[in-house]
């Protein structure tokens, strides 16, 4: 039985307050994402910049979270997780602070830059310690609780624009918050570093470190498939997060705080529907969960595409959001079955990578495409995408890699 499985790996004893601090800081992670969507128009006329000049944002974003994330596990082995959170936390939430302050252009990507560096510790520290400490359903809430913040970012940012005729308000916040939870970390340094078992004894967590070389693993087209997926994925769920509230208000001429309740909607979906997820998998398969989110998301895709009525948009970005929120957790789950045992640890470490720069890339190409052509282009990159995903996925589930036996 499910209910029987153990919210805590190897028998830890884990304090409550440590892990409803790993719960506040995955919401935390979520919540400049959420932020930048609404703030992007009012943000762009402040520095007088162009629409896709949000592309300069994610790919400067995207650099400090692949270089952070790829020297996590050194810098985790040197300081430990405690300090690595404290650390990123401060980093990150010094960012967003400066973003408020800067008078030029060139200094907002440096800024970038830096959450960027903080957003990839935080990200890779809490789940390497989740995936050594956490069970299944402990994971499953960790991950829900990204959706958490992703989904009162837009709230907070609407309401700072709408009261305080700022997009600043809600970086001061956030950044304000980041910083307070640096302090938290770090209070607890030895807590995070440090377990007893329920037997007294100390917790030993440890993974099997049999892998082959990156040079054999980047040889199957596989590898790469698993990689693409989650870049197209990354991209499919930042671009509607990012650009469905610049084409509900420029192009749809929703009120701004309609807009940004449909926003908020979409990332609330996105995570009452991880949620849910968890509670389906065992009956319905994670193929088939897999290829009827695909299927529900490709409808919404087309109700957004085609908007018949005034509510449809909202019904469609709502359809998206719930759709696609198990299919990160349901791929990674399945990235064994894809490309066998040997291959899974270099592959999950490729499908992160690939998921971070996904993040950056489609959302840039898609303001690139919608200033040279139209708002309207956003609908179609999306079931363009969605319909990628399924056929990528369909074909590298079945032709998996096989192994030869000795």
């Amino acid at each position: 039985m499910e209910t029987n499985k153990p919210l805590v790996k190897n028998s830890a004893v884990l304090p409550v307050s440590l892990i409803l601090l790993a719960y506040i800081a995955f919401i935390s992670l979520g919540l400049p994402d959420g932020l930048l969507g609404v703030a992007w128009p009012s943000l762009r006329n402040n520095f007088s910049r162009s629409l896709d000049s949000l592309g300069m944002l994610m790919a400067a974003s995207m650099v400090g979270y692949l270089i952070s994330t790829f020297y996590s596990g050194t810098i985790l082995s040197k300081i430990g997780v405690g300090w690595l959170l404290s650390l990123s936390c401060g980093l990150t939430g010094m960012a967003l602070l400066g973003y408020t302050i800067v008078p030029f252009w060139w200094m907002l990507i440096i800024l970038f830059i830096f959450s960027g560096l903080g957003a990839g510790a935080i990200d890779a520290g809490l789940n390497t310690y989740a995936a050594e400490n956490f069970g299944e359903r402990l994971m499953q809430w960790l991950h829900a609780s990204f959706g958490i913040g992703i989904t009162t970012g837009p709230v907070i940012m609407t309401f700072g624009i709408n009261f305080f005729s700022s997009w600043r308000w809600g970086y001061i916040l956030v950044g304000s918050a980041q910083v307070a939870l640096a302090l938290c970390f770090a209070s607890t340094v030895t807590m995070w570093d440090k377990k007893e078992t329920r037997n007294g004894g100390v917790s030993q967590n440890s993974y099997m470190d049999s892998r082959p070389p990156m040079k054999e693993t980047i040889k199957h087209l596989n590898v790469w498939l698993s990689a693409l997926l989650f870049f197209i994925y990354s991209g499919i769920e930042s671009s509607l997060g990012i650009w469905s509230y610049t084409l509900l208000t420029e192009s749809r001429n929703i009120p701004k705080e309609a807009a940004g309740f449909m926003v908020g909607s979409y990332w609330a979906m996105f995570t009452i529907g991880r949620i849910l997820a968890g509670f389906f998998t065992k009956h319905i398969g994670m193929y088939s969960l897999i290829k009827i989110s695909l299927a529900a998301a490709f409808a919404g895709g087309v109700l957004l595409l085609w908007n018949p009525f005034p509510l449809s948009s909202l019904a469609a970005v709502v359809i998206i959001g719930f759709a696609i929120a198990p299919l990160f957790p349901g791929m990674v789950s399945l990235t064994e079955k894809r490309v066998s045992a040997r291959y899974t640890a270099n592959t999950v470490g490729l499908q992160m990578s690939a998921g971070g720069i996904g993040i950056a890339v489609l959302p840039g190409m898609t303001g690139v495409l919608a200033q040279r052509i139209s708002l309207e282009i956003i609908p179609w990159l999306n079931i363009l995408w969605i319909v990628l995903l399924f056929g990528i996925f369909t074909y590298s589930s079945k032709h998996t890699i096989k192994l030869e036996k000795d």
